[in-house]
């Protein structure tokens, strides 16, 4: 259950106070009690509402028929329901359909069932709020706290930060506009209101703190652009594309989704990148972003990985090369760790994400990069990010025939019949014939037709060389396999069982 913060606050304000009053010289005039304190505290988050809440909107979307609400069980922005809560919302939204099902039949008016916030950036009637408030979207209507109401389009949506931007034809009204913060510069710790309208309630306003930033991996999908600031002011279904705001009234977050209702765990996406998107949605209708096409970890987050390399702290994993990416044209491998983009220190995912997002396409980066003991700098060109990204599928059959064993894995030369079998590439390397079940490959994801190219920084091309690469391994750090399967170059520490 959350805290009181009323009286959190009122207890810093004594606080205060007292601490105020200790040591100071007799004749000296008092400073504000208590009371002063904790009145103009409290006057300072009226003055924030005041002045945030005319540029806050409600925004009502009509959806198509064959729309899929967002907030269905599975979806992250809906997770970890009481299941009480969640069997009643399955109830009520079941009525829903059946009753917006008849209104349709009947009436050619739009039927709006879905509803979100939002909050005005420029005067000329440009809305931000999030791209899963206003997906699949028949008609969209923003209604302001004075009670003006404006049919709104969408200008242009972001999937992967989940930012939209709606026009409005203001129509001569003088739109308030929010002054938008420095994300960057918000300090955890500091004041955080929300405003919005949870549960059909409009223009409610939360306040908490600022809980951490830089949260990522929040939404289980790899392409997501994650930066979230962390809040536990109380953001509920409804609360999504409305402002998070400081103290100041500076708006540093676009509120968006929340980890289970009642647990003081919401999210929002830094100002700073809802800006960059929004002013591109503005003037182009679309954000292009550039990307490397890698799949990455910090590794930080690594433990296995770093526990294997050496001569490298920081910096960010590369997992996988997927073969239709910009990388795969580039001397980038599996298993280097970026340490900077163009001289810039990178350690998290995340921020290589920001690094490239921003480049020219075409343009050429230059990546510090640390390869099993080498510091060596890798010149690539992002590409744009493609709309659709068409798997490659290979064909495999497993074959019995044994040659080496190693880790769970039995290997083989790749030969050129064998790669028409498995329907990969002909290189240089030992194709993956078998998998013990439960063996540490099997657990890491090991099939068979993958291709194994190197063990711990050495070229394997016979399963002799397998062997001799394994024996030489750290059995503590295990061994570092750099191999391709579907296509896609990869990597993965793997260990005997129990080490």
């Amino acid at each position: 259950m959350k805290s009181n913060y009323g009286v959190r606050l009122l207890a810093i304000a004594v606080a205060a106070a007292g601490l105020e009053g200790i040591g100071r010289p007799a004749g000296v005039k008092e400073g504000p009690s208590a009371l002063d304190l904790a009145r103009q505290l409290n006057q300072a988050f009226i003055d924030v509402a005041d002045k945030v809440s005319p540029a806050v909107v409600v925004v009502r979307v009509a959806h198509k028929t064959s729309y899929v609400d967002p907030e269905d069980e599975d979806n992250p922005f809906f997770d970890l329901l009481p299941p009480e809560f969640r069997r009643r919302m399955e109830e009520q939204r079941e009525k829903q359909r059946k009753d917006q099902e008849e209104e349709r039949r009947f009436h050619r008016q739009p039927v709006f069932d879905g509803r979100g916030s939002g909050v005005v950036i420029r005067k000329e009637g440009y809305v931000l709020t999030n791209r899963h408030v206003v997906e699949g979207a028949d008609k969209i209507e923003v209604r302001f706290k004075d009670g003006g109401v404006f049919p709104g389009e969408v200008r242009g949506v972001d999937a992967q930060a989940d930012v939209a931007v709606i026009k409005i034809d203001p129509k001569g009204k003088d739109l308030t506009v929010v002054k938008l913060g420095d994300s960057d510069k918000t300090r955890v710790g500091e004041f955080a209101i929300a405003i919005g309208a949870p549960f059909d309630l409009d223009y409610s306003v939360t306040f908490g703190h600022v809980s951490a930033k830089g949260r990522s991996r929040i939404i289980p999908d790899e392409t997501a652009d994650q930066d979230f600031i962390q809040t536990d002011a109380n953001i509920n279904p409804g609360n999504s594309g409305g402002p998070l705001v400081n103290i100041e009234g500076e708006v540093i977050g676009i509120n968006t989704l929340i980890r289970g209702l009642r647990t003081g765990i919401g999210f929002a996406i830094p100002c700073n990148l809802a800006r960059e998107v929004a002013d591109k949605l503005i003037t182009d209708g679309k954000f292009v972003r550039a990307y490397l096409g890698v799949r990455i970890r910090s590794l930080r987050e690594d433990a296995e990985y770093r526990d294997a390399i050496t001569g490298v702290e920081d910096g960010v994993v590369v997992v996988a090369i997927p073969p239709e990416g910009p990388a795969a044209k580039s001397e980038l491998r599996a298993g280097d760790v970026i340490t900077a983009v163009d001289g810039k220190p990178v350690a998290t995912a995340q921020q290589l994400k920001n690094e490239i997002r921003g480049k020219r396409i075409g343009s050429t980066v230059v990546l510090d990069v640390h390869r099993f003991g080498k510091n060596i700098k890798v010149k690539m060109k992002p590409e744009a990010w493609p709309d659709e990204t068409t798997p490659i599928a290979h064909q495999r059959s497993p074959t019995s025939d044994d040659k080496a064993k190693g880790l769970g894995l039995t290997v083989q030369p790749l030969t050129k019949d064998l790669a028409e079998r498995f329907g990969v590439e002909k290189m240089e390397g030992v194709v993956v014939m078998d998998v013990e079940q439960g063996s540490p490959a099997d657990l890491k994801g090991f099939a068979p037709g993958d291709v194994i190219t190197e063990v711990d920084g050495k070229t394997v091309s016979s399963p002799k060389q397998f062997l001799q690469a394994l024996k030489a391994t750290d059995p503590k750090k295990g061994a570092v396999i750099l191999f391709t399967t579907r296509g896609t170059s990869k990597v993965e520490i793997l260990k005997e069982s129990g080490d």
